[in-house]
């Protein structure tokens, strides 16, 4: 290049824009979020977008976020899916079991983060195994099924004639067999009898308890699934009006009106998800990144709940909730 050639291209430089100069300075990372639920219970992914800022992602700066909701109809999933991979991201992220398995059919190429799936990753398919996930897909795990025997024991501190306790179940959910052997094991050792109900839909939610009545449980367990997530504010209104104390499994539930709620700390496991995407964006696998057990769980008591059950919660867990909600 002479010196004529090389002044022409330095001013044409000096002519772009202020945004394509701010461009060019550095990459602008984009991000899929497929989420099943809405944007309104979605809000979770708040605690991500933070992680990533403290991790220096900033949307409008260097990070780009596109959202996709499927407002609780799973069958949306793989077209939304096919969406996300079409526009190329730099990373995927989802939560629970049927997000990440549709990413997982729509691309084996563009590196996926789970968060907080329902049952055990490995006997889905998300990854070979914990410790070496093998695949375009790692995150975070969750302890659902293992965590039954203390949601028993949480539920019958709070109301000691518990049996039998009857267990809402989504049998198309591949968590289910894993928490129902999972609570029938833990309920033999507590001397506690389960009902176990399978609901495919709305209606059966609210005939299922018509069966609880009829073989006087005096309980009622709700598993993790998209289904239940949905309708929780029905299920909480339910469970109220038949005077049944309520287990659920996330905060979620509690909030919208069920007794009490035990499991993995969702802000938390949605935070360090972001620690993944940034070691992803920063060049590692996904195949060689393990897969994360939480190490933060939270117990959240909702006493307006108790006392319309005319319940009284013992001070003791009281003493030990991460929430009470009153």
């Amino acid at each position: 290049m002479n010196r004529r050639e090389a002044l022409l291209a330095i001013l044409a430089f000096g002519t772009q824009p202020l945004h394509a100069l701010a461009q060019q300075a550095g990459k602008v990372w984009r991000i899929g979020i497929l989420s099943q639920s809405d944007r309104k219970a979605s809000d979770i992914f708040d605690h991500f977008l933070r992680g990533l800022r403290e991790l220096g992602y900033v949307e409008g700066k260097n990070l780009s976020v596109e959202w996709r909701f499927a407002d609780n109809a799973l069958e949306r999933l793989p077209a939304l899916a096919a969406e996300l991979v079409a526009l190329k991201p730099d990373a995927l992220v989802s939560m629970a079991n049927a997000g990440p398995l549709a990413l997982q059919q729509a691309t084996s190429t563009i590196p996926i983060v789970m968060t907080s799936p329902s049952g055990d990753p490995v006997a889905s398919g998300l990854v070979k195994s914990l410790a070496r996930p093998g695949g375009n897909i790692t995150g975070l795990s969750t302890l659902n099924a293992d965590l039954s025997q203390k949601r028993l024991e949480l539920l019958r501190g709070i109301a000691p004639n518990l049996s039998p306790v009857a267990v809402l179940l989504h049998p198309a959910s591949p968590a289910s067999r894993a928490i129902l052997d999972s609570l029938r094991a833990a309920a033999q050792g507590l001397g506690v009898t389960i009902l176990p109900i399978e609901i495919h839909t709305l209606r059966e939610i609210e005939d299922a308890f018509g069966v609880m009545a009829r073989h006087k449980a005096r309980a009622v367990i709700v598993s993790s699934d998209p289904l239940f997530s949905r309708h929780r504010i029905k299920l909480a209104e339910l469970a109220v009006k038949n005077r049944l104390p309520s287990m659920t499994v996330d905060r979620l539930y509690a909030e919208a009106g069920c007794l009490v709620s035990y499991g993995t700390s969702l802000a938390d496991s949605y935070h360090r998800a972001a620690t993944y995407v940034d070691k992803i964006l920063k060049g590692a696998k996904p195949a060689d990144l393990p897969v994360e057990q939480p190490t933060t769980f939270e117990l959240v008591i909702n006493l307006k709940t108790a006392k319309a059950l005319g319940l009284k919660i013992p001070q003791s867990l009281l003493v030990r909730a991460d929430a009470v909600i009153e």
